[in-house]
């Protein structure tokens, strides 16, 4: 071929790859180029600042971004975590507080939440029975998955995870072990960094196949809720739902409402507990004053996990905001539609705040000592996470169990491996596995759950 014609061609696909991946950066108007191959945005990394931005301007920044992913995944930004600022989210959050995450909601999940650990622990004790030694070797983020989305299950629609003969000792429920898989296939795809979202040439053409995949595991989710919808139809129709016992889905009756719960509350409840294991495993000393600690009175496990959530923040960069207005954060002049992202896992770290930030120590957070400090895993201001009252106690009464109720080993001895993984969430790249030794403790504690 002529290669005067081969120029010709090459120029002319640079012009068209040009046209569709956009033009300069931080160009256009509000959205700073979305979709185009760029986006105006500003990262804040300290706590000052970051506090100026839920404060001053916590107003300005109440709007979320957009984006192609998220569109598929939100209704078209119709659910409650990524809807804009307004009369429609300020509605959803009414009902999201005062309906499903209030306090009073949450302390009435408590009997579930207890039931579902102590049904867990059951199963690891008989596992551990029948091992070699007396003690199993589990996984704990498979285990702790499930028992997330089996809370959530019961509290949302009453429904209960079917378990027969046959899997009654396994660490997932077929439920769980669908849901999980749904969950794996969109949590990729979330997050700042998801090139499909910026360059419209790999949306056009599905060149990694993100669209089918979203779309499909978007279906797959639906189903999956639909059930539960249709089951909660069922039991309204004949008169079985009433007072404090009344579902979620009761109260809501809306699929589009409820989905972000077992989203949001599956993944991150699971993987915050995981990341407390995985550290308490690779810290025993930690783990066996934990013990001790819990023996002779039982709470003390709040500094752990707020040590957790300084050092392992569920979403990192917390979800992203944007700008509906002109402002300055930091003296500097920050333009209407601009994206901003709070780098929570750097502000957990910052050493100017925290005294040996990488390290592990629970203990930096006994008798007040880390009050006026800030600590923001749920984020921060009007679109502070809802479920957070919920995913305290839902760790605190899964991590103090497992503590109480059995001795923890590394596999083979080896420490565990704390690479973290990238995404909207922060998992660990290995999942976690462990030995599990029942203690002395462990049938006074299920009898009082």
């Amino acid at each position: 071929m002529d290669k005067a014609y081969v120029a010709v061609l090459t120029f002319a696909f640079l012009l068209v790859l040009r046209y569709l991946v956009g033009g300069r950066v931080g160009a256009g108007g509000k959205g700073g180029n979305n979709g185009k191959g760029s986006r105006r945005a500003v990262v804040v990394s300290s706590p000052e600042l970051a506090k100026e931005c839920f404060t001053e301007n916590d107003v300005v920044f109440a709007n979320r971004p957009l984006f192609p992913s998220q569109r598929i995944l939100s209704f078209d930004g119709a659910s409650l975590s990524m809807a804009s600022y307004g009369s429609y989210w300020r509605n959803l959050r009414r009902v999201a507080a005062v309906q499903v995450l209030s306090a009073h909601r949450v302390a009435c999940m408590s009997p579930v939440i207890s039931g579902e650990v102590r049904a867990m622990v059951r199963r690891m004790n008989r596992a551990a029975a029948a091992a070699d030694g007396g003690a199993a070797r589990v996984q704990m983020k498979r285990r702790l998955f499930e028992l997330s989305l089996s809370v959530l299950m019961e509290t949302i629609a009453r429904t209960k995870t079917s378990r027969t003969e046959a899997n009654a000792d396994s660490d997932m429920s077929p439920e769980a072990h669908e849901f999980k898989q749904i969950v794996d296939d969109v949590v990729p795809h979330l997050g700042t960094a998801n090139l499909w979202d910026y360059l419209p040439v790999l949306r056009w053409f599905d060149v990694f196949g993100v669209m089918k995949k979203l779309v499909n595991a978007v279906n797959r989710r639906e189903v999956f809720l639909r059930r539960l919808i249709d089951a909660e139809r069922l039991r309204e129709n004949g008169g079985g739902n009433d007072g404090e016992k009344k579902s979620v889905i009761a109260v809501l009756l809306s699929l589009q409402k409820m989905k972000n719960l077992f989203g949001a509350g599956t993944e991150t409840t699971s993987t915050t507990t995981e990341w407390a294991m995985a550290l308490l495993l690779n810290h025993p000393e930690a783990l066996k004053k934990a013990q001790a600690e819990i023996d002779t009175a039982v709470g003390t496990s709040r500094c752990i996990i707020n040590e957790t959530l300084r050092l392992y923040p569920a979403a990192p960069l917390l979800l992203p905001h944007e700008s509906s207005a002109d402002c300055k954060v930091g003296g500097y002049d920050v333009p209407r539609g601009t994206m901003l992202l709070v780098n929570v896992y750097a502000i957990h770290r910052d050493p100017a705040v925290w005294e040996d930030p990488g390290e592990f120590r629970p203990e930096r957070f006994e008798d007040g000592k880390a009050e006026g400090r800030l600590l923001m895993p749920f984020g921060m201001g009007r679109r502070k996470c809802p479920g957070e009252t919920l995913a305290l106690r839902t760790i605190g009464l899964v991590l103090g169990t497992l503590i109480q109720c059995f001795d923890w080993d590394r596999v083979d001895g080896v420490e565990v491996d704390m690479t973290e993984g990238g995404g909207l969430t922060i998992p660990m790249t290995v999942p976690l596995e462990a030995m599990c030794r029942p203690r002395a403790a462990l049938h006074g504690v299920l009898q009082e759950l």
